[in-house]
């Protein structure tokens, strides 16, 4: 994909209304675009444009990896070369050729030509890039209550106006949405240009909201005429027989900005995410990724390649749902302690994806105190529920326990330490209570 791209014949849409004028200012870097001719160019070209160190100087001269299954594979020459130098602001070609067909496997994509991708240093900066290109000072954004504050951080600064969508069990209700966004409509307030949701194993919930839900909003959108930003690290990581597609599988008129992570599935560490959307919008997210950190990770992105072609599409799925049932299992032992020791003291759905266990408490108003306050002070803590909502001011009786990495013992010792914790704040408020009676 160029950042000069032009719109696909198979798109409609103009894309010209969901930029903020600070994106529509950026210009295309030129030392970068010549790194993009540099890469994609014979080797009969000779370039000297790039200001690229010599590949001679860097003290490294091979990189070996291991694999838990035995297998191994080492970098070294032109392809150790590449993974120590600047490469393409979109990202490291073998790997967005293979992530292009990992795509089109996958979801299969209404009208694909139309589409590209551009890899990122992980989701968040995925987000942070998407939402920077689209909401302008305080334009209005969709939320689901609750969502991932990683948006409420990336568009506070702007001073977006969050519009809170309440969720049940399934996720995020259309009905309501519906009625919010008609009663806007009608009382003429700024309309939204995006919606973030995070459909599979929502953060903090663990919903995955179903398909026929997904129609709905996606009908919504259409209606309404907004983009969808699809966050979705939990992808794989499923714990329920339905596996909704997906709202790119869904997208007709190019409406869908999907953010996918490979932190959850091969390595947090490796910072590597990709986004996949219409080319318009891809541009705008390239020319700002030109402008802060050129590129994601080369290491990264070299090694990721290395280990999906030695994988394979088969190997890769066999892969996720190795992780999938480790992370089933650990689901299953928190649900069990919370049953044990929480019983009476919560409420809670059983979480159909992701990392999280979210817990609301009976008869507690405000769970920051007793998690950021007491909850420390006796060796415990879990996210305290209001971090999850477009106010973290406001009191929130939920808090968000992880199961991805604790040791079962740690998991019993924390829900031990909880029922101690919450029992003490019921005894607290009910001795509050007696004084001022």
């Amino acid at each position: 994909m160029s950042s000069t791209l032009k719109q696909s014949n198979g798109l409609t849409m103009d894309y010209s209304s969901y930029k903020t004028d600070l994106s529509k200012r950026r210009r295309p870097v030129i030392t970068r675009e010549l790194v993009k001719i540099a890469s994609s160019a014979s080797q009969s070209l000779v370039t000297l444009a790039e200001g690229a160190p010599n590949e001679k100087t860097f003290p490294f001269t091979e990189i070996s990896v291991k694999l838990d299954d035995g297998t191994s594979f080492t970098l070294e020459e032109n392809e150790l070369s590449t993974a120590l130098q600047y490469i393409p602001t979109q990202g490291y070609p073998p790997l967005l050729q293979t992530l292009r067909e990992f795509q089109r496997r996958v979801h299969a994509p209404p009208l694909w030509e139309s589409r590209d991708i551009v890899i990122v240093a992980g989701a968040q900066d995925g987000l942070s890039k998407t939402l920077e290109s689209v909401i302008g000072t305080g334009d209005p954004i969709l939320v689901p209550d609750p969502f991932y504050p990683g948006v409420e951080v990336v568009v506070t600064p702007h001073q977006a106006e969050l519009i809170s969508i309440p969720q049940d069990d399934l996720g995020v209700i259309p009905e309501d949405m519906r009625e919010i966004l008609r009663n806007r409509q009608l009382s003429g307030k700024k309309m939204p240009k995006i919606m973030y949701v995070n459909a599979t194993g929502a953060n903090p919930t663990g919903v995955i909201i179903p398909l026929e839900r997904r129609k709905e909003i996606y009908r919504l959108a259409c209606e309404y005429d907004f983009l969808i930003l699809d966050d979705d690290p939990y992808c794989f990581i499923s714990y329920s027989d339905e596996k909704p597609k997906s709202f790119l599988s869904l997208d007709t008129e190019g409406r869908v900005i999907r953010v996918d992570s490979f932190s959850k599935v091969i390595s947090s560490g490796m910072r590597v995410g990709f986004i996949t959307a219409a080319a318009p919008l891809l541009a705008s997210i390239e020319l700002h990724l030109q402008s802060s950190h050129l590129h994601a990770p080369a290491l990264s992105q070299v090694m990721l390649y290395k280990l999906l072609k030695i994988w394979g599409h088969k190997g890769m799925m066999n892969h996720v749902n190795r992780i999938q049932h480790f992370y089933k299992e650990r689901r299953d032992m928190i649900v069990s302690l919370a049953k044990t020791h929480l019983n009476g003291l919560v409420d809670f759905a059983v979480p159909s994806s992701g990392f999280f266990l979210w817990m609301e408490i009976r008869g507690i108003e405000d769970t920051w105190k007793m998690m950021m306050q007491r909850g420390v002070a006796q060796g415990v803590i879990m996210a305290p529920g209001a971090s999850f909502t477009k106010d973290p001011t406001k009191p929130c009786n939920a808090i968000r326990a992880s199961f991805s990495k604790a040791s079962y013992e740690e998991m019993n010792l924390a829900m031990e330490r909880l029922a101690q914790l919450i029992r003490e704040e019921l005894a607290d408020r009910d001795a509050l209570q007696n004084l001022n009676s």
